[in-house]
């Protein structure tokens, strides 16, 4: 007999993800458990439920029967939960976590939508991605929205948006810079322990960059206070103030002539943001509702 919901639910998320691999990642759970949790349901009903295919999974006959009744229980308990929700939800914020780019530029692009799911109030909390992840651990914030793939055990992480960092200046710079020019500009730096810097740093590295040898004019807390630090220089076509920051950041002054991006030539510094949550809520419908949001949304 089928004591709990935790193996219908594997077994519906299989379905609705047409994969045992991106169902594992849903779930929070490696792949060898997912398959045999569907073992165990077969099993236990006494009858093939799932056909792997090349092109994804097949139900059977028995399987379509108990996906509708896996549903209708599915539908239940979401009901349930929804209602015990209305109720919590008077006393309770919403607190999402979320690194500095993606907390000033991209959330307030979708908040309105994670509005209408939450029905209450929302917290952004903008903080450096190893604070956010062990906010969410600690279970003060209830997700987490980092540029950094901090992993620590207890959370699930889902890759989510591709972000690529770019130099710019107020001043209009060539469409590919060699790397023996970046000594030649004045820099605006992040501050030390910023998650931008360090991927910068790692990639001048690479590339043979000393960053040490830069005219390093400011560093900076923030990629507001970068983007605003650019635009105040004094335009200098001989030694232009320059950063690297992410394309996010500064959409509106390229688009408005206002800021200048290049390339570096032979390199580009790309990044994944990842949402991250309590593995202990990867059952809790009106999270995963906004964690499925966040997934659909792209820029």
């Amino acid at each position: 007999m089928i004591k709990d919901f935790t193996k219908l639910e594997t077994f519906l998320v299989v379905i609705k993800e047409k994969s045992f691999s991106k169902a594992s990642a849903k779930l929070g759970i490696s792949q060898p458990a997912v398959t045999q949790q569907i073992k165990y349901l077969e099993e236990q009903l006494d009858a093939k439920l799932i056909e792997r295919k090349k092109n994804g999974v097949k139900l059977t006959k028995e399987g379509e029967e108990v996906y509708k009744i896996a549903q209708k229980i599915a539908k239940c308990i979401q009901n349930a939960e929804q209602d015990l929700l209305k109720v919590i939800n008077k006393q309770i914020t919403f607190i999402i976590g979320s690194s500095f780019t993606i907390g000033n530029y991209i959330l307030p692009q979708i908040i309105n939508e994670i509005k209408k799911i939450v029905e209450n109030d929302i917290l952004i909390k903008v903080d450096v991605s190893e604070n956010i992840v062990d906010n969410v651990l600690g279970k003060k914030f209830d997700l987490g929205l980092i540029e950094s793939p901090i992993f620590k055990e207890g959370l699930i992480y889902r890759e989510w948006m591709e972000d690529e960092l770019v130099l710019f200046s107020n001043t209009k710079l060539p469409r590919y810079v060699r790397t023996e020019d970046l000594y030649k500009f004045n820099w605006i730096c992040r501050e030390e322990g910023s998650h931008t810097r360090k991927l910068v740093a790692e990639t001048f590295e690479k590339l043979g960059v000393s960053c040490k040898k830069f005219n390093v004019i400011g560093e900076v807390s923030s990629s507001t206070a970068v983007v605003n630090s650019i635009l105040r220089s004094p335009v200098n076509k001989e030694h232009p103030t320059v950063s690297i920051i992410s394309r996010y950041a500064i959409e509106d002054e390229l688009q408005s002539g206002r800021l200048f991006e290049a390339k570096i030539k032979g390199e580009k510094i790309k990044r994944k943001f990842y949402i991250t949550y309590l593995k202990e809520r990867r059952n809790d419908p009106f999270l995963m509702k906004i964690v499925d949001l966040l997934l659909k949304f792209k820029k």
